[in-house]
């Protein structure tokens, strides 16, 4: 049995979904599993329709609009009867979130966010489904609901892995071409979670280790796992092999081709991961395997933006102890913030973090209750991996350096 992920950019229009028969073709579809992402932009299109629901109603009915124009055109790109069930199928999806929008009473964001923002997989797959079956590759779809259970930490959610075997095992027919979503489960009462951005990678990981499975592929629109990010920095070099715990260190500090969970159910059943190109997929990308280090060995460039830096220092100047930093943590831990790097001396501790949730002001109130406090939002977080010293010059080059740190085989700097 293969997983393949397919992620938004490679299905974003008509042209995409052929792209993808296209792949089946030239690689083959027997005893394989596709995970399948949202459109395009569509979930940061359904972000905006969440936000718009609590904040701007006015706008709400107008962008939501957008999202159903945006793929009925892909439909009638893909089908030329124009009396397609899919058509029907995918209008009762959209009915269903827009029931949702008028009748719910729940005014937890994190919620809301989670019932709303899955229509975006459930209609691509559906739509990818019936055009796989139009064109001769029959398939099973399955709405991954139904496998992938998981706790109520809504738009984080984590696996109830015992029962998500069962699940798999149960409804997945390894001898058929199956079509399912990523980023989705469900929690004890069939609400909709979710499995965190970029979570589609995790998904296919998931299923991968529950059945077994020889291989995991993502096609994306890079030719695989690059150096640094060719947006952000030049000369980006492809990485040939990578080792398990390597590719786990560097999605660890951010980097976007491979999402923070999947690599560790793919590791202890030594599942080879395969990152390749849907535009050139005769290539062989990178692999993600047993190994040692990495293949070549470069210094690899990774950048998180819109991070918080603050710092502490407790008010009578004392050292920061043990006891101190237990309270910062706990207040991290609190307000949802995702910790990137720490730096501590005998009288100040710094921290960057990532503030997904908006809870930095009433994280701030409750520190500069007992510390003296300086925060930086809107900072930039740079790590090498494999660094030299011409790689720290010329990254450092014009920056206002906030924070630095180094380790053995990684450097962190912290750039206004």
């Amino acid at each position: 049995m293969r997983v393949f992920k397919f992620g938004g950019a490679s299905v974003k229009d008509a042209l995409g979904v052929k792209n993808l028969v296209s792949v089946l073709e030239e690689v083959g579809h027997e005893n394989t599993l596709i995970v399948i992402s949202a459109m395009g932009k569509t979930t940061n299109a359904m972000e905006v329709v969440i936000g718009n629901y609590f904040n701007n109603q006015a706008e709400l009915q107008a962008d939501l609009q957008d999202v159903i124009k945006y793929h009925n055109q892909i439909i009638i790109d893909l089908f030329e009867n124009e009396r397609h069930a899919v058509f029907n199928t995918v209008k009762t999806l959209f009915e269903e979130l827009k029931a949702f929008l008028k009748t719910n009473k729940s005014p937890d964001y994190n919620f809301v966010y989670d019932q709303v923002i899955g229509y975006g997989e459930l209609v691509s797959t559906t739509i990818i489904s019936a055009y796989l079956n139009e064109v001769g590759y029959k398939n099973n779809w399955i709405d991954v609901r139904q496998l992938i259970k998981t706790d109520d930490y809504y738009r984080r959610a984590n696996v109830n892995w015992d029962q998500t075997q069962t699940n798999i095992l149960t409804y997945i027919n390894t001898k058929q071409l199956n079509i399912t979503q990523g980023f989705l489960g469900s929690d004890k009462n069939n609400f909709t979670t979710t499995l965190g951005r970029e979570g589609s990678d995790y998904t296919a990981a998931i299923i991968a280790y529950c059945l077994n499975a020889e291989s995991v592929t993502i096609w994306k629109d890079v030719p695989g796992v690059l150096n640094a990010d060719p947006r952000y920095f030049e000369n980006a070099q492809l990485l040939n092999v990578i080792s398990y715990t390597e590719a786990i260190e560097l999605a660890f500090y951010g980097a976007s081709v491979i999402h923070p969970k999947t690599l560790q159910p793919l590791q202890r059943k030594e599942i080879p991961l395969h990152v390749k190109s849907f535009i050139q997929p005769q290539n062989n990308g990178t692999v993600v395997k047993k190994f040692k280090g990495i293949d070549p060995v470069v210094p690899c460039f990774i950048l998180k933006q819109n991070q918080v830096l603050i710092s502490l220092s407790t008010l009578d100047f004392s050292y920061v102890v043990e006891e101190n930093i237990s309270e910062i943590f706990n207040l991290l831990s609190k307000y949802k913030m995702k910790v990137d790097v720490i730096q501590n001396s005998a009288i100040s501790f710094s921290v960057c973090f990532e503030n997904n949730y908006n809870n930095l002001e009433p994280l701030l109130l409750h520190l500069k209750a007992k510390f003296k406090v300086t925060c930086h939002d809107n900072v930039s977080l740079f790590t090498i991996r494999h660094y030299n010293e011409q790689a720290i010059q010329k990254l450092e080059k014009g920056k206002t350096i906030l924070l630095k740190q180094m380790y053995q085989n990684t450097v962190q700097i912290v750039t206004k």
